[in-house]
């Protein structure tokens, strides 16, 4: 087995980000939905979104304003592929081959993890708006 303790499903409790000048950021609302699967084999997915997301005006799912696409877009985030796990670091790293976020195709993308009681503690720094966030998950196991 690849992922060891990591293996299974988790659902998002919160996510919240602390940006470089101090400010709290809930990208994906104070109660976020979403699942982070990792599997025996080695693969991933995340699924996550604000579930207070603004409906499109029409049920076609190719209507959308830009307005309406813009918002579904900043409230939603998908990505999948393969992982590594360096357990004495407490490092895993998404190897990803599909992702919303063009960029990120082909790329890995580190997170720090450590377990507290049923709940998986996931860290990030990434560069957004040209600062560093620091993203910080509960997850908690299905």
């Amino acid at each position: 087995m690849k992922g060891g303790k990591l293996i299974g499903t988790w659902r998002f409790v919160s996510i919240e980000v602390q940006t470089a000048g101090g400010k709290t950021v809930y990208p994906y609302g104070e109660k976020p939905f979403g699942m982070l699967i990792y599997t025996p084999t080695g693969h991933m997915s995340v699924l996550l979104m604000n579930p207070d997301r603004v409906r499109f005006a029409l049920d076609d799912p190719l209507s959308g304003t830009d307005e309406e696409v813009l918002e579904a877009y900043r409230t939603f985030d998908a990505y999948c592929g393969t992982y590594t796990v360096d357990a004495e670091k407490g490092i895993v790293t998404h190897h990803l081959q599909c992702s919303k976020f063009p960029n990120w195709v082909g790329s890995d993308q580190v997170r720090q993890f450590r377990f507290s009681d049923n709940n998986l503690m996931i860290d990030a720094d990434m560069l957004v708006q040209d600062e560093n966030w620091h993203f910080r998950g509960v997850l908690e196991r299905l």
